[in-house]
């Protein structure tokens, strides 16, 4: 009889102004997978789609039940469900107020049904983006040496961090967190404030990472469109550009961009040189290819749901697992050109400590951040005793794949006869468009980024625009200002700023200070100061992680 007195609804509290999405909540302790409400299935008037519509009736049923469990206090068990009134699992539908409903497929023993290793996979998948094009240039902005220790340090302290986010909701006392998220908690703390300044930080690596994905996008459809030309027209064209010879050749265009126009190329084709000349007029990295992709992405990023776009997320992985193989075979070609000196630099190497450290701590604080999400990620793990050892492990992994990456293409760099510093903060971008690996690589990961560029837009619209209006929809003329503000801000820095290093470390430093170093660090501190248990290494400590992150964050600016 004591199983019975759990209770299947668990009221979150406020006033019916702050009604919106109906919460319902699962007690982490109720091991049966228990589900608050059950739509019968003639209630369903399509079980064929993804997005299950329920009749008026079933809909009625449910705010009579959400308006019950308002009438008593969470400790009063009257108006309870017992188990026996509970559906069978293959018969359980989650509804939502908006008027769907999803049907369980299956059901575990547990607070969700990821496995351990699904759940790592989700993790490194979400965390691997588009920084790991820029790993080999953090790498030689710090040193070869330096580089390696700092991919190893922001990994164990950006772990940290992360371990104190997925705490954080457990050391609130007396209150129901099982429904939060991490700005939930920054609001318990601090109010207003928290919410609003972990609203702006989220909207700075939103926007930020929308920014480079549209830099990178403009470049990879340059790239692609220029290989597919020259391939279609039998162009031989030759970049005027410092380069090794050779079927794997290697460029270095930083070289040759103070001395020559941008696409410049030599041409020996026996086509009409008119139409040529017209293609590269037309078809340029800066000036018109990101004007281009407004005509595919605005319409998208204007969607009211982008869940057709998640269903391509698998892409993510296949680009990278594409990469570390691409790295590997160019590897094998190149071979290993590395010397060793620590402070003095020559003509083709760079010292293995460089001042300019800090550009690549600003790349991996983004390049490690996942502080925002994961504690959805892992509320899907089925053994939830499970999540820190889980979530070690995925950040190992992603600081393997990082290493890996960068210290292969760093070593293996062709110097002599270039000099390390040609490495681009693009990788590919030292690989000719012509190269047949670098073009498959170029599609993977175009086409990724346009699938989840729209998943961004829609995240950056349903927190600020939910924030303002109550509404993450409220009409399409709200919308579309909101989304041409952010492509405003892509197509300017893809036409003046193509520097997606910069962009990625000031993004990354910016709100990793908030959702990385403070946030975590000070929330800590206060729960341990409230039970009267802080200590004086505890607050050393974690002053120190705080400074650190303000640190970086300055440093951007100064290098």
């Amino acid at each position: 009889m004591e199983e019975n007195t759990k209770p299947i609804l668990v009221p979150v509290g406020g006033d019916e102004s702050n009604y919106g999405i109906v919460n319902i909540q699962f007690n982490p302790e109720d091991y049966k997978c228990k589900r608050p409400f059950h739509v019968e299935p003639t209630n369903i008037v399509s079980v064929n789609d993804d997005m299950q519509r329920v009749t008026d009736e079933a809909s009625a049923m449910n705010k009579r039940i959400h308006y019950y469990s308002r009438l008593t206090s969470p400790a009063d068990k009257a108006l309870i469900a017992p188990d026996h009134v509970l559906p069978a699992p293959d018969e359980i539908y989650v509804y939502s107020p908006l008027g769907t409903a999803f049907k369980v497929d299956s059901c575990t023993d547990g607070y969700g049904k990821n496995s351990s290793l699904v759940t790592i996979f989700m993790i490194w998948n979400t965390m691997m983006g588009t920084s790991i094009l820029s790993i080999p240039w953090g790498i030689k902005q710090a040193g070869f040496t330096s580089g390696i220790i700092l991919i190893l340090l922001m990994g164990i302290l950006t772990l940290y961090c992360c371990y104190r986010v997925v705490k954080s909701r457990q050391m609130i006392p007396l209150t129901d967190t099982s429904n939060w998220e991490f700005p939930d908690v920054c609001k318990y703390y601090f109010g207003s404030f928290g919410q609003w300044s972990s609203l702006i930080f989220s909207m700075v690596s939103l926007v930020g990472a929308m920014v480079v994905y549209w830099v990178l996008m403009s470049n990879f459809l340059f790239n692609t469109g220029k290989f597919i030309y020259n391939f279609v027209h039998d162009i031989n064209v030759t970049d005027i550009v410092p380069g090794t010879n050779g079927s794997n050749k290697v460029i270095c265009p930083s070289a040759a961009s103070g001395h020559l126009p941008q696409n410049r190329s030599v041409m020996f084709s026996s086509g009409n040189r008119t139409g040529f000349e017209l293609f590269e007029e037309w078809w340029d990295k800066s000036q018109t290819v990101p004007f281009y992709l407004i005509a595919v992405l605005l319409p998208l990023l204007n969607l009211k749901s982008p869940s057709f776009f998640a269903k391509f997320n698998v892409l993510g992985t296949v680009s990278v697992v594409y990469l570390v193989f691409m790295v590997t075979v160019k590897a094998a070609h190149l071979g290993i050109h590395l010397e060793f000196n620590w402070f003095t630099e020559n003509e083709f190497f760079v010292p293995e400590f460089r001042i300019l450290f800090p550009q690549l701590t600003g790349v991996l604080t983004l390049a490690f951040f996942i502080h925002n999400c994961v504690i959805t990620l892992l509320q899907n793990n089925r053994n939830q005793e499970n999540n820190v050892r889980d979530l070690s492990i995925a950040y190992f992994l992603v600081g393997l794949t990082y290493l890996y990456v960068g210290v292969i293409i760093f070593a293996s760099f062709p110097s002599p006869p270039l000099s390390k510093e040609c490495i681009e903060q693009n990788f590919l971008d030292n690989f000719p468009s012509d190269d047949i690996m670098s073009f498959v690589a170029r599609i993977f990961l175009l086409f990724q980024m346009m699938t989840v560029y729209p998943l961004l837009g829609y995240l950056a619209r349903v927190q600020l625009l939910r924030q303002f209006f109550g509404n993450a929809y409220p009409s399409f003329f709200h919308v579309l200002i909101l989304n041409l503000a952010i492509v405003g801000a892509g197509v300017a820095m893809a036409r003046f700023y193509p520097n997606i290093g910069g962009i990625i470390r000031y993004s990354g430093a910016t709100c990793g200070l908030a959702f990385v170093f403070v946030y975590p660090s000070l929330i800590y501190m206060i729960s341990l100061h409230r039970a009267g248990q802080l200590t004086w290494p505890a607050l050393i400590i974690h002053i120190f992680i705080i400074l650190l992150g303000l640190a970086n964050l300055i440093a951007q600016f100064l290098l």
